[in-house]
């Protein structure tokens, strides 16, 4: 065991630092033998060799903390974010003030957990899957990543269907084949995340740019022909039923928030271990909160248009790509140029998608480690762009259960990670710090009982406060009416919250570690 320790400033937390590693490539290279050549040449040629191993802090070379910031507004920016709005009046029958309240307030609880997991990053340079070894060991960390996978290439699939219809909607004489739109936006997302992070980072530094100028004409283009922020309340439930339709509607919200959160840390490894956690947490959070609100509140506004076109436009089917198309189309051709440029916003936010699911394929285990990382990339790549031309005529559907359901295992997820840093490895803690020179090494990694029971348990609280078409738990029927309010992802971070200090101790207790 090293017995050099990182000291973090501003939490006191000591960290035990690794020996020097080995470089990435030259491991990769040598381990491929008659291909290790051509593997030496492309690392060579700026191809990213590192996977989940850990960045040790002689390797960090930035300190650009801003990229907290535009990497989430660049991500979230995009057209993939404006549907989230839109469920709210199209599947809850809310009005616009309260889908605009639902998502300020759900939406700032799912910021400050998915910036809390960001801070990990540069304190321990570990991807957040790797992370979770401290809490829930080895096989926890396989089962959430897993769980994280399955997140990832869902988020990716929704992607690139939405950007896929809304090529095809550029233009009805020589409109682009819907399974044509979806495979152009997975490979423009496959090329950065097959080149790697410092690619990843340099795009969605400026990506927001473009999109953000996008997001205001929408808005004012929207405007102009007419926002009815009224046009739900013919329609919109009362009492209880009311109050299910926000919970249910907020579960979404938050999902679409912490969704980030089993990826956060990936994207701020290679900055120094003394980078402030308060700025990272800062930048995060808005870099979060700001865009999704912004942008979500933009499809929550365009749903209240009644102007007959735009009604027939979104349809009875939610298509967000053809009312935009319509919003834009008093400028014609300049109108569609736009909406191209929206089509392939969604690149942005898929790239995080595709890139953390390969670092989450080799989190799985060893063996799927060694294979080098721009090779999960392809396969991620293959998956969720086969899953997107499978699912193109469900979008909505998709997209409603996917977020709702999201939102269960990441609340506990990120409670879990939470109480294990803030309660056992705080200075006074049982443990006292991370010992970064053992997260490859099962024998030493906390046996994960602790955080597997837990995390069952919040498996638990989802089941009986979940409010789904197929399925509605006893505690969701009872707060709500008809068709239940959805409690999931509260009861979940509960159940967890409140069985893993326990469990932790007593797991400590037993084994030391």
């Amino acid at each position: 065991m090293s017995d050099e320790y990182y000291q973090d400033k501003e939490k006191g937390i000591r960290i035990e630092l690794p020996e020097t590693e080995v470089a990435p490539d030259q491991a990769i290279a040598k381990r491929f033998g008659a291909f290790g050549p051509f593997l030496e040449k492309l690392f060579a040629s700026g191809i990213e060799a590192r996977g989940v191993e850990r960045v040790p802090e002689d390797q960090r070379e930035t300190r650009n903390t801003w990229n907290n910031l535009l990497m989430w507004w660049s991500v979230n920016t995009v057209l993939t974010t404006i549907p989230i709005g839109v469920l709210g009046q199209f599947v809850f029958t809310l009005t616009f003030p309260h889908a605009v309240a639902t998502i300020l307030c759900f939406g700032f609880l799912g910021a400050i957990a998915t910036a809390f997991v960001a801070t990990l990053g540069p304190q321990t340079g570990l991807r957040t899957m790797i992370i979770t070894r401290y809490s829930s060991g080895y096989i926890g960390c396989t089962m959430y990543s897993i769980l994280n996978i399955l997140t990832q290439l869902g988020f990716a699939t929704t992607a690139v269907i939405l950007g896929g219809q809304t090529l095809a909607s550029v233009s009805s004489s020589h409109a682009v084949p819907l399974v044509a739109g979806i495979v152009i936006i997975g490979v423009c997302s496959l090329i950065p995340c097959f080149i790697g992070y410092n690619m990843v980072h340099i795009y969605e530094r400026y990506a927001w740019m473009v999109t953000f100028f996008i997001m205001c004409c929408l808005y004012g283009l929207g405007g102009k022909a007419g926002f009815d922020t009224s046009a739900q309340q013919s329609v919109e439930d009362t009492g209880r039923a009311l109050s299910a339709d926000i919970l249910s509607f907020g579960s979404i919200v938050f999902g679409s928030f912490t969704g980030w959160a089993p990826v956060a840390a990936d994207y701020n490894v290679r900055l120094p271990a003394d980078t402030s956690a308060l700025r990272v947490f800062i930048l995060t959070m808005f870099g979060l909160y700001i865009p999704i609100c912004f942008t979500s509140i933009l499809g929550a506004a365009l749903v209240t248009i009644t102007d007959p076109e735009y009604v027939v436009a979104f349809g009875t089917d939610g298509s967000t790509g053809d009312l935009i198309a319509q919003v834009l189309s008093p400028w014609g051709g300049g109108g569609k140029f736009l909406l191209v440029l929206l089509a392939f916003s969604c690149i942005a936010n898929n790239i995080p998608n595709t890139y953390s699911t390969a670092l989450s394929i080799q989190a799985l285990g060893r063996p799927l480690a060694v294979v080098p990382r721009f090779i999960w990339v392809i396969f991620s790549f293959i998956i969720y762009t086969v899953a997107g031309v499978a699912g193109r005529e469900h979008f909505s559907v998709i997209l409603s259960n996917f977020l709702s359901i999201l939102s269960y295992w990441t609340a506990f997820f990120v409670v879990i990670i939470a109480e294990e840093h803030f309660i056992f490895r705080r200075p006074a803690g049982k443990l006292g710090g991370y010992n970064l020179a053992n997260w490859d090494k099962p024998s030493k990694l906390p046996p994960g009982f602790a955080g597997i029971l837990a995390g069952c348990f919040g498996v638990v609280g989802a089941v009986v406060g979940m409010a789904q078409v197929w399925y509605t738990g006893p505690i969701s029927e009872k707060a709500g009416a008809t068709y239940g309010a959805d409690l999931g992802f509260e009861l979940a971070a509960a159940f967890a919250g409140m069985t893993y200090p326990p469990l932790r101790w007593i797991e400590i207790k037993l084994t030391g570690r």
